[in-house]
């Protein structure tokens, strides 16, 4: 199945599923499809990142946040993410994506995004993630907070993140 049939499907169903809050996290359930396979009859680790991408579309939309930002012209995009494997997911599979906030440093947000088949974790991904605005620039920590009525005041970003943060930062200057 195309990624962007999926993407409508999301969307569509994602109208009639519960709402969530931003910071509870969603559940956003998935089957591995045919397309979905590599050669070894599994689902192919370019597609689990494909999910958290719809999954985290998913708790934005469903949340109602997705309808604030675009409504100020601004878009997410991800800066860092890295993903760890622990048990194949294999065709027609049920499984879902749990997706929550971290937590959040000056510049960036960052979120865990869990894998679960059969009650049992199969992946997991950190994503770190900046809000650009259309007009130009960043949106700031300030601008997001403002937009989301304040963060949690137990929120806090755990120091592992912080520290996988600081280690995968690219700078300007190439390497020789």
């Amino acid at each position: 199945m195309n990624l962007y049939l999926r993407l409508f499907l999301t969307m569509l169903l994602g109208r009639f599923r519960s709402k969530v809050s931003v910071w509870e996290g969603s559940r956003t359930p998935f089957r591995v499809l045919p397309n979905d396979l590599d050669v070894f009859r599994h689902l192919t680790n370019s597609r689990y990142l494909a999910f958290c991408d719809l999954s985290r579309l998913d708790l934005l939309a469903r949340a109602g946040y997705w309808q604030e930002i675009t409504g100020r012209g601004w878009y997410p995009v991800v800066t860092a993410q890295t993903i760890t494997y622990r048990r194949s997911l294999k065709p027609w599979q049920k499984f879902h994506v749990h997706t929550r906030m971290l937590g959040f440093d000056d510049r960036h947000t960052y979120l865990e995004q869990t894998f679960v088949a059969r009650g049992e974790t199969t992946a997991r991904a950190v994503v770190q993630a900046r809000f650009l605005k259309r007009s130009g620039g960043s949106v700031t920590q300030a601008e997001l907070e403002e937009s989301v009525g304040g963060y949690p005041a137990d929120l806090e970003l755990p120091v592992w993140v912080k520290e996988w943060a600081d280690s995968v930062r690219i700078s300007k200057n190439p390497t020789a």
